[in-house]
């Protein structure tokens, strides 16, 4: 059996369980939320996103801190991803402490009570022809 899984006694019997994987601290140097947007809404609005993975047992509690070129960092925003879920989060939506202002170049730095993977990506939809970009986020 695989080091990085576990077998569990379920009702249905026993199945492999994935034990948590991951960093909890995680960066995305690149961030950008395009101010236009071509096609229907919500699902063609430009966007970043962050593809956060919980493959343990036990609830994580992500705090994302925003930084700026040229203002003082914002945040932290606060989620909580339940245990083997994900969640696909987009900064757009984020709002408290405050909206991430479209059209400006920021950073992210995402931090987990247990560790989580973190994957970036960005639809810029401001022309009809879209573009996709995805990558994982740095870890430490």
């Amino acid at each position: 059996m695989p080091a990085d899984f576990e077998l569990e006694d379920t009702p249905a019997g026993p199945r492999m369980s994935p034990q948590a994987i991951g960093r909890t601290r995680w960066a995305i140097a690149e961030g950008y939320i395009p101010p236009e947007s071509h096609g229907p809404a919500p699902t063609m609005t430009s966007h970043e996103t962050a593809c956060l993975l919980n493959a343990g047992d036990e609830a994580a509690n992500v705090a994302i801190t925003i930084y700026f070129t040229d203002r003082e960092p914002c945040g932290p925003y606060r989620v909580k991803v339940p245990p083997r879920r994900t969640l696909h989060l987009r900064f757009n939506d984020l709002r408290n402490p405050e909206p991430i202002p479209r059209g400006t170049d920021y950073a992210s730095v995402i931090e987990s009570d247990v560790p989580i993977v973190v994957q970036h990506t960005r639809l810029d939809s401001r022309q009809a022809e879209e573009a996709l970009l995805s990558t994982i986020a740095y870890a430490q």
